[in-house]
């Protein structure tokens, strides 16, 4: 039987006094699936009551769930991206203090807290809630007391097109879907060309320096945040070891540093802006280093820092943005 997507009052004051942090990523190979409610629609309310919402029965990560089958406020967590190249505004948008929010976005909404309290959530009254990978089954069934809430499948997530088609499904808005697809598809192929024709087959990896410890992190061929789009759709090409990594991203150790055959490097800082005191210091001393001198990328002069938010998600929005800065970059 499908989750309710009605909320009961007894459950208010527990939602308003609980308190949770986002942890890793829970994990699921479920299909997503969805499906029209086959009951029949609400009967009408008698007059003084409210007339119910037509509802429909969707299958996420976690099982079936009831959500309105036009749902007008919604939240969706660190996937706001999707929802604003369909051309709906989010009534709530991702915060966590330790990382910040995706500023790229310039959205003007509440900001939700995701290691506070869920009351942020409950007071803006969604309509719908959708997950990701940060919601486990502790986090969902506390979502789920607030509004119906839908958590995008893993094999989903690894697909920025599967994930806003599925998304537009969600919101009965297919058709739009299938037009910012059709002019994405088309920006890829004209970046493609530009990109072909101004490095041809040199070798371009993203790396993020994490601010705390000054490590850095290599991202691999598989990458959800760059994988499907540098390699994948772009045809760029990876040196030989982030072109080997099964990893997503992994701490890049010393004595790999001289075997990175790189010709061109994108770099983003963990959290903060490359203008900050701090990480302008850890950039300039990553460039003085002898070790990091003996890659081709930074004896070229081809190391490129670039603003966070947007390199650090898969989307579809942030796709775009990261296309303006490679033609800016490797083909002005």
């Amino acid at each position: 039987m499908a989750r309710s997507g009605l909320m009961k009052t007894g459950w208010i004051s527990l939602i308003t006094a609980a308190m949770f942090t986002v942890t890793g990523c829970g994990s699921s190979g479920d299909q997503a699936e969805v499906t029209t409610n086959t009951d029949k629609p609400a009967q009408a309310a008698p007059s003084e009551a409210t007339p119910k919402k037509e509802t429909r029965v969707v299958t996420d990560a976690f099982g079936e769930v009831e959500i309105p089958t036009n749902p007008k406020r919604i939240s969706a967590l660190y996937r706001e991206d999707y929802l604003v190249a369909l051309g709906v505004t989010p009534i709530v948008q991702y915060y966590n203090p330790m990382w910040g929010k995706q500023d790229y976005l310039k959205l003007d909404v509440p900001l939700f807290d995701v290691t506070g309290s869920i009351e942020a959530l409950l007071v803006s009254e969604p309509d719908l809630i959708i997950g990701a990978g940060e919601v486990d089954a502790a986090q969902y069934k506390l979502y789920s007391k607030v509004a119906p809430t839908f958590r995008l499948p893993d094999d989903v997530l690894a697909d920025s097109r599967k994930t806003l088609t599925l998304i537009a499904e969600l919101l009965g808005l297919s058709d739009k879907a299938k037009q910012v697809l059709a002019d994405y598809e088309a920006r890829i192929a004209d970046v493609k060309a530009k990109l072909n024709a101004a490095i041809g087959d040199e070798k371009l990896v993203v790396l993020r320096m994490n601010v705390a410890d000054k490590s850095i992190n290599i991202f691999g061929i598989h990458n959800t945040f760059v994988g499907q789009l540098l390699y994948e759709d772009l045809g760029l090409k990876a040196p030989g070891f982030a072109e080997a990594m099964t990893e997503g991203n992994i701490v890049l150790s010393k004595e790999v540093i001289p075997e990175l055959d790189a010709d061109h490097i994108i770099l983003l800082p963990s959290n903060g802006t490359w203008e900050e005191e701090g990480n302008a210091k850890a950039l300039e001393e990553m460039k003085a280093d002898p070790l990091w001198q003996t890659v081709p990328a930074f004896k070229k002069g081809h190391v490129y820092p670039v603003e966070r938010s947007y390199w650090q998600t898969g989307a579809i929005t942030a796709n775009g943005l990261k296309m303006d800065d490679l033609l800016r970059l490797l083909a002005s």
